[in-house]
């Protein structure tokens, strides 16, 4: 094991990637993020990037380049100044392929881009959404955004936004059912 010390900030000064969710994948670790503009005039206008490192070398970080554009979802408002891309978050599927949850300013709705690698180039999935096909965000319930995701031991997806979880399908964006947070058992 290398001995290198890593320090903080550890990404570059000019990059800014604020709500980080750090996921181990194989012997790196990746990190999904909100992605800040310098001098920006709000946040979160960048598209999404990537950072990754060697689990055990967390002071030699690559930049893995942009793995997702604000334009690929076709929910995008034109205006990017005021609807950028927040919070995202990324699980690996039981097919295999990764699926980054995020939510986008201006739609209401968590959006789903999917892809065949941790820090390749996603592609637009869908939208969660209830078993009536309707979109999450839609139905007037609480504001939808910075969405959390897990992968259960029993290989099904649960997302979560404040005290609600929806227990996804197997397609990863249609709502099985959901509850209140304190009624998810969570074994210590």
């Amino acid at each position: 094991m290398k001995t290198k010390q890593a320090v903080n900030p550890y990404m570059p000064s000019w990059e800014y990637v604020p709500d980080a969710e750090p996921h181990v994948v194989g012997d790196r670790v990746y990190v999904y993020g909100s992605h800040d503009i310098f001098n920006g005039l709000n946040f979160c206008l960048g598209d999404y990037v990537c950072w990754s490192a060697p689990v055990d070398d967390l002071g030699n970080w690559r930049y893995e380049g942009c793995i997702y554009k604000r334009e690929q979802d076709p929910a995008a408002p034109r205006i990017r100044l005021t609807n950028g891309l927040a919070a995202p978050d990324m699980v690996q599927g039981p097919d295999g392929r990764f699926y980054l949850y995020y939510f986008m300013g201006g739609t209401k709705m968590i959006s789903v881009a999917v892809c065949d690698e941790p820090a390749g180039k996603y592609e637009f999935y869908g939208y969660v959404k209830y078993s009536d096909g309707i979109a999450i965000g839609k139905k007037n319930e609480p504001f939808q955004f910075d969405p959390g995701i897990f992968m259960d031991d029993d290989g099904k997806s649960v997302a979560k936004k404040d005290d609600i979880a929806q227990n996804l399908q197997d397609d990863a964006v249609e709502a099985r059912d959901s509850c209140p947070v304190s009624a998810i058992d969570i074994e210590e």
